[in-house]
């Protein structure tokens, strides 16, 4: 077993440095498995396309969520070159693979200018206190839709 996920790992690896070639984004990777077969691998693209969310990780999670025709990947695991940052830590725990393998350490990434401790640090701040402005506006309007959701018998939980 451990031959396998050595070989999605060095995958996920060379899809990293895939991309980080072709100037796509910064130099992560990440391939997707579901019994022993890799669903959906691809690298980070955020500057190729514009999109602050084309991570790795985000990027084979919705190819494999598509692929799957299931918002979850049930049974899947997931290789990725680098710890996982809080965008893509969010999506995965969404997505719920059952294991996520990784190279790298979010130290690693720090230390070539991709850290994201800005972001652990705002989580724990108070909205008012925040580096962007989070402002409440119209709670009360948008509670009947919540409500509505709430008695939906027909709705597909996730």
């Amino acid at each position: 077993m451990t031959e396998s996920h050595e070989y999605f790992m060095k995958r996920a690896i060379s899809m990293a440095e895939k991309g980080m070639n072709s100037n796509a984004g910064g130099p992560f990777g990440a391939v997707i498995v579901k019994k022993g077969q890799i669903i959906a691998e691809g690298h980070n693209q955020v500057t190729s396309t514009n999109d602050p969310t084309a991570h790795a990780e985000m990027v084979v999670i919705r190819d494999a969520c598509k692929k799957l025709n299931s918002f979850q990947l049930d049974e899947c695991i997931l290789y990725t070159s680098c710890e996982p940052c809080p965008m893509c830590l969010g999506a995965i725990y969404w997505a719920r693979p059952k294991e996520v393998y990784f190279a790298c350490t979010k130290e690693d990434a720090k230390a070539i200018n991709f850290d994201d401790r800005f972001i652990y640090d705002e989580l724990d701040k108070e909205m008012g206190e925040r580096q962007i402005a989070f402002i409440q506006l119209l709670r009360k309007e948008v509670l009947p839709v919540f409500n509505a959701w709430d008695t939906k018998t027909d709705k597909t939980k996730y």
